[in-house]
């Protein structure tokens, strides 16, 4: 299955070698963490989406879900951008040649340096915490949807709920997001597309 175009998978993949790069013993759990606060600081800050990738509330907070899985089982999709080491029951996350600027704009390279300045030297669970806070977004949907308590009891350590960060956005800066966000979606699922259907015929 293609889950993401070639463009798509050429800015994931440089995001994350971007982060790798510049952060010591990058965990999973970590990286995750940062992509998720990138995507927040680009809707806040710009109202438009950074990866336009969706994150599920789960108990460790926002996770990309395909990302979590291609990061667990290989990885597979980014296999061209980064390696994963398992030590000590962790996944650490290594870039495997040098970051490529052509899908970033300024801005988004400031965003990186910007949320890599702030939250780079934390830890994972540092992270986790920063995130489960009660102003977030995380906290608003897990409240929502009864899912605090589930976690705290280690009832349940995943859902299917995504984030809307338009929920933090005034009427008109929302209207701007989920324009952008529509067309970067559609954009991203034609070229994936296109490019399933070339495999296919090769």
């Amino acid at each position: 299955m293609c889950k993401f175009s070639e463009d798509h998978k050429e800015k994931i993949g440089n995001t994350l070698i971007y982060i790798a790069e510049r952060t010591p013993q990058l965990s999973k759990t970590k990286l995750l963490k940062l992509l998720y606060l990138m995507e927040e600081y680009m809707v806040k800050r710009y109202h438009v989406p950074f990866l336009a990738i969706p994150f599920e509330v789960w108990q460790a907070g926002p996770v990309a879900k395909d990302l979590f899985i291609d990061l667990s089982d290989g990885p597979f999709l980014l296999k061209d951008y980064v390696t994963t080491e398992t030590k000590d029951s962790a996944t650490y996350i290594k870039a495997i040649k040098a970051f490529n600027d052509d899908e970033f704009s300024e801005c988004e390279i400031e965003m990186m340096d910007e949320i890599l300045r702030i939250h780079g030297e934390k830890t994972a669970k540092q992270l986790v915490e920063e995130v489960h806070q009660k102003h977030t977004l995380w906290y608003t949907v897990a409240k929502r949807h009864g899912l605090l308590e589930e976690f705290a009891n280690g009832l349940s350590n995943n859902s299917n709920f995504i984030i809307d960060f338009s929920e933090e956005l005034s009427d008109c800066a929302k209207e701007d997001y989920l324009e952008s966000l529509a067309i970067r979606q559609t954009a991203n699922t034609l070229k994936s597309k296109s490019t399933c259907l070339k495999k296919e015929t090769c």
